[in-house]
Parts: C-alpha cells; sequence; structure tokens
C-alpha cells in the first residue's frame, strides 16, 4: 500500500531554493532515513509531508485511508496539561472517555443518569481495549527517562518536553511516523529501547537522525537531500556509505575526463576552418554546459593541532568533590586530576547530574563538600546545550570576529588560522560568511556557536550533548578534529557512535556514583555486559570451553597462536598485492584510450572502490595482530 507520493516539490526561502521538482514516495512498512547537510531543507521537507508547511510548487498527495504523526524537532505545548495527560492526548477518543469515567467515579452522589453514563462508558471503553491506556502511556513515558507524570508540561524543560511529544506519537500508533530528531535528549538506554521498538514495528517510518547507529538500526533505505535534489539509496546507512564511496570515486573519474575532454574540444575548435563554424556550435554549447555544471560539495578535511597551547603542572584538580541537588545525590568523594590528552566520554541517565559535573568543572557550579581548582593557564571552551544566543541581525563572520580573528596553532604553514577559514573548515561557505545569523537553520547556528568556542583556541574542551541538531558531515568533522585535539577533553554524550569515535575513557553515573571505565563506548558496554548476572552465569562453561582448546589456541612466544601467525604472515603479502592491484587501476582509469568510455570508467572506479576497501579491512587485522605481539 502507497502512503504518499510527493512530486515536484519546490520550497524558496530567501530567494534561495532549498529543493526543486524533487519526487519521491513511501510505501507501508518502510523506514526512510532523510540525511543531508544542516540547512538543506531536512525539517522543511517533513513539516510540508505533516502538513505543517505549503510546498511553493508541487503536490503530496496522501492514501486518505493512512493517518500520520509528526514529532517536531523542537516540540511546544498550547494548552496546560499534566504530561500524562500531554501523551493520553495521542488516543483523543479513548482518554475523553477515561477521564470522564474518572471524574464520574469520584463524584459522590450519582444520580441515575450518571450512573447510566458510567455503565455506557465502560462499556465502550471495553470494545477498544481502553482500560490498559493509561499504563502503556505511563511505561512509555517511563521507557523514554520522563518520570514526572503529573508536571504541567508548560513547566518542562526542553528535552522534557521532546520526550513526553515521542510519547504521544508512539502512543498514537500511527500508520505513518514522520519524527525530526527523535533521539535527542534520550540517554543511550531510552534510545536502545526507542530502537527495538522501531525494528519490531511494520508501519511506515520517515525520521531525520544525527544518530548514526540508530539510523543504520532502524532504516531500510537512505534518501538524501544534496544540491537541491533528492537521492534514493536502498538498504541501511552502511549501505548508503558503501553505495555512496563508489559514486564519490566514479564522480571524481568522471570529473577527470570531463577536463580532458573539454580541453580536446577546445583544442578542436581552434583548429577548426571558419566555414565550418555554424557545425561547431552545438559543440561550443555543449562545452559551455559542462563548465556551467555544479561542482559537487568539498568535504572539509580539518587536519589543524588545536588546544596545543601551554598548560602548566595544574589544569584541573577535583578532590572529593559532592554534590545533591534538592534531596538527590548525585555523586560523592569523587577525585579527578586533568591531564593533557585526556578525551573523557560522560555518560549516564537523563538527570543524573552530567550537566551539572560539566558546571563544577568549569568553575560555574559550587560543590557541596570538596575543592575544584582551576590552572593558571587553563582556557576553558564550555560548548552547553542551549548555547546558541546570537544577535540575529549580526552576519556568520561578524560573530566570529568578534571572538578573534585568527588562532595561532604554532605549528607549519597554516600557523595562522582566520576566522574566514575555520568558518570554511566546518562547512560555511564563503558565500555564506556575510549572511545574517537569522537566516540560519536550527542546526547552523548549533554549529556557528561551536566555531565561536573553537576561534577561542581553548586548551580545555568541554562538550555537553555537542551532536544534538548537527548533521552527519558535521559530526565526522568535529570527530576529525578532536582527533588532533591535544588538550584535555570531557564529553557529555548519548551518542554511542560519536562517542565510539572520540574517546578512550568512560566516566559512567551510576546511582548516585562515577564509575570510571577504561576504553570507548564499546568497550564501556562489554565490560558492563561481561558483570552482568547473565554473563557471570556462562562465565564457567565459557572457561571450560577455553581449556578443552587450550593446545590449540596457546599463543606462541609471540603472543599469536599459530593460526594468528600464519595468518599475519598471509596479510603482509596479501596487502601489498592489493596495494599493486590498487596502483595499476588508477593507472588505467587515467588511460586516454578509454576518455570516451563512461561504462569501462564506471566499473574501473567500482573496482578501484572495493579495492581500497579491502586494503583498509586487512591493514585494520594485521594492526590487530601486530598489537597482540607488541603487548608481549
Amino acid at each position: 500500500m502507497t502512503l504518499f507520493s510527493a512530486a515536484n516539490l519546490t520550497k524558496i526561502i530567501n530567494d534561495i531554493p532549498l529543493f526543486e521538482n524533487i519526487s519521491f514516495g513511501m510505501e507501508e512498512g518502510e523506514h526512510i532515513g532523510l540525511i543531508g547537510r544542516n540547512g538543506v531543507g531536512k525539517t522543511t521537507l517533513l513539516r510540508i509531508l505533516a502538513g505543517r508547511d505549503e510546498p511553493d510548487g508541487g503536490n503530496v498527495a496522501f492514501n486518505k485511508e493512512i493517518s500520520r504523526e509528526y514529532l517536531e524537532q523542537l516540540p511546544s505545548f498550547d494548552r496546560h496539561s499534566t504530561a500524562l495527560e500531554a501523551v493520553l492526548s495521542g488516543k483523543p477518543e479513548i482518554a475523553v472517555k477515561l477521564l470522564r469515567y474518572a471524574k464520574l467515579c469520584d463524584k459522590q452522589g450519582l444520580t441515575s443518569i450518571e450512573e447510566e453514563e458510567i455503565r455506557r462508558i465502560a462499556h465502550s471503553i471495553d470494545e477498544v481495549c481502553g482500560w490498559t491506556l493509561e499504563n502503556e502511556a505511563r511505561t512509555m513515558l517511563a521507557r523514554l527517562g520522563m518520570e514526572q507524570f503529573d508536571t504541567d508540561v508548560m513547566h518542562l524543560s526542553g528535552g522534557q518536553r521532546k520526550r513526553v511529544a515521542l510519547a504521544r506519537v508512539l502512543l498514537s500508533n500511527p500508520d505513518l511516523l514522520i519524527l525530526d530528531e527523535p533521539t535527542n535528549h534520550l540517554d543511550a538506554t531510552s534510545s536502545q529501547w526507542l530502537q527495538d521498538y522501531i525494528q519490531q514495528s511494520r508501519k511506515g517510518l520517515l525520521l531525520v537522525t544525527h544518530d548514526r547507529y540508530f539510523l543504520d538500526a532502524v532504516s531500510t533505505k537512505i534518501i538524501e537531500l544534496e544540491r537541491s535534489k533528492i537521492y534514493s539509496y536502498p538498504g541501511n546507512f552502511e549501505k548508503y556509505l558503501e553505495r555512496k564511496e563508489s559514486m564519490v570515486t566514479a564522480e571524481q573519474a568522471g570529473a577527470e575526463h570531463l577536463r580532458n575532454k573539454i580541453r580536446q574540444e577546445l583544442a578542436w575548435l581552434q583548429r577548426g576552418v571558419k566555414a565550418r563554424r555554424t557545425k561547431q556550435q552545438s559543440r561550443i554549447d555543449w562545452i559551455a554546459r559542462m563548465k556551467a555544471e555544479p561542482p559537487p560539495p568539498e568535504e572539509r578535511k580539518i587536519v589543524i593541532e588545536f588546544g596545543g597551547s601551554f598548560l602548566g603542572g595544574r589544569i584541573i584538580d577535583c578532590f572529593n568533590i559532592s554534590k545533591k541537588i534538592d534531596d538527590k545525590l548525585l555523586f560523592s568523594n569523587f577525585t579527578y586530576s586533568a591531564a593533557p590528552g585526556d578525551k573523557i566520554g560522560v555518560i549516564g541517565p537523563n538527570g543524573s547530574g552530567k550537566s551539572t559535573f560539566l558546571n563544577i568543572i568549569a568553575g560555574l557550579l559550587p560543590t557541596d563538600s570538596g575543592s575544584v581548582k582551576i590552572g593558571e593557564t587553563v582556557k576553558i571552551g564550555y560548548f552547553r546545550q542551549e548555547n546558541t544566543e546570537f544577535n540575529p541581525r549580526q552576519t556568520v563572520l561578524g560573530s566570529i570576529r568578534e571572538i578573534a580573528e585568527f588562532i595561532d596553532v604554532g605549528v607549519g604553514r597554516e600557523r595562522y588560522i582566520s576566522a574566514r577559514e575555520l568558518l570554511e573548515r566546518f562547512m560555511f561557505p564563503h558565500k555564506q560568511h556575510g549572511a545574517f545569523i537569522e537566516t540560519l537553520s536550527g542546526g547552523e547556528r548549533r554549529r556557528l556557536a561551536l566555531v565561536r568556542i573553537l576561534i577561542g583556541n581553548p586548551n580545555v574542551l568541554l562538550l555537553d550533548e555537542p551532536t544534538n541538531d548537527f548533521d552527519i558531515p558535521t559530526l565526522s568533522a568535529l570527530e576529525e578534529f578532536l582527533g588532533y585535539f591535544k588538550g584535555t577533553l570531557l564529553i557529555v554524550s548519548h551518542d554511542r557512535s560519536f562517542l565510539d569515535k572520540t574517546v578512550d575513557f568512560i566516566y559512567s553515573f551510576e546511582n548516585g556514583n562515577i564509575k570510571q571505565y577504561p576504553g570507548n563506548y564499546t568497550a564501556y558496554l562489554e565490560k558492563t555486559e561481561r558483570q552482568s548476572p547473565t554473563a557471570t552465569e556462562s562465565t564457567a562453561s565459557a572457561k571450560s570451553a577455553l581449556r578443552a582448546n587450550e593446545q590449540i589456541k596457546k599463543p606462541t612466544a609471540a603472543g599469536l597462536s599459530y593460526k594468528e601467525r600464519k595468518e599475519l604472515d598471509s596479510l603482509e603479502k596479501n596487502i601489498a598485492d592489493l596495494e599493486a592491484e590498487r596502483d595499476a587501476l588508477n593507472i588505467a582509469i587515467g588511460n586516454p584510450s578509454i576518455a570516451s568510455d563512461y561504462k569501462k570508467i564506471a566499473e574501473i572506479g567500482t573496482k578501484l572502490a572495493e579495492t581500497e576497501h579491502t586494503i583498509e579491512t586487512a591493514t585494520e587485522r594485521w594492526l590487530t595482530l601486530s598489537e597482540k605481539i607488541d603487548k608481549k
């Protein structure tokens, strides 16, 4: 069954087209992930499909038999109600009856008419199995980390409102869910529950999310908004990345072919006879069209080593610190002495005290006991969850220059990085530098707030939920930047993929204690799963199996088993052969004899991408085995 069909959709904002004449549809049971850079129009497209906005051209035809629900990126409520009542409004026809039934049951001295109304309402609730609805609503709120069932929604924080709104759209159980950043403000446990819930659903799903693990797990198709057009890729996010890599390789090969073709055509034109000028006009037009074809946007690479300014003997020393909010103990007797190169991920349920912990580290909040001392040479850059207050009439470049004109990173030819260069490294193109901040999307403003912090060149970086509202290219850029950051880094995040790529130590908030785990988020999960009761029960049988295979897997003096030693030797030869094959393919793709054979170029490009991937996989395995030798 078709859920909807969008034909030739166009949307223009401030005379700039977000997308033009895009067409796509959606079938029952499809789970589609919508991706693209901040500002390309993802949220606008969702709003059009949800009926909250109108396109400037084209139309959307919905199946009249289906229901749909929309989760906004920043939900709001227009009237007072408790969180539980707001969630129950997802099933209004049942919620109204339940509320009326409860009101009548609480009333003293019912009339015969009211008694008859109670029986009638009870019967109608029975018919739709509605008695369990309140329990379902409570369960969903709890699963999403929301415990304030009776709090007025008008008094909730932004993150709490998002969780209430998400529970409401899930409870309504529509034929099509349209979700804009559903995992924002969810802790890892809640994200995992939502992931499992969606995977089991056969209803349609269209979502925007920055959480790549979540996107990969739930999507059956990826659609990408890029350069005002839409592109469709069957499969999950991993399949999209594989296809995209092959396409980029082929595109680069095609671009080189195009340059060669233009040079040949220009030479042909220059040699042409004047009498044939009219016949050459079609070729002249062809060259003009090829030159006018917009190049693909350049992927920015951040390779500058920030955070290397001098840090003295003391950075941040926390000694036996404790903190309570109201009567809730967040942590007690915790000691931390920061060191250059620390890359620590801070995790835990919502409300466990992670942001409070960063505020204490930054010297913005006092402790209840213990002490915090910050070194004189420390320069803290603090990116907070809601750190996007700007003058809307200020320009993008002006907002950066008011912090600093350039950064002195003290290395190489690129020692001085200007405000313009840093903006471009974080994907603000030159033409956007003069744009007013009021024209930016929510994600672009968050990205600008991050650049404002980085231009200050801090040597201690505190990031509180930095991945919220960032697109995937921005996350990749930030991950690369943090890989070169030489200072002290603490990150509060629920984004599992982001933590895996940026930290090498985990601080976990667990029931009033901060527990420490070496390694990234995946290592933390493996450690905690081994410590779970299920893992403990299987320990004996696992040890028994290891003893049974001891002779086969006994390591050699080099730290490798006989089988691993053979594998390592084989990998060294295979990698050398693969690299030779890659070099041959690079030569082949530039061969002038196939310059006009587009099919051949695409085949070689695909083979080249596959070979590069195989080399990378083999090299990673070779490094793993080599490290086992080094540890002996």
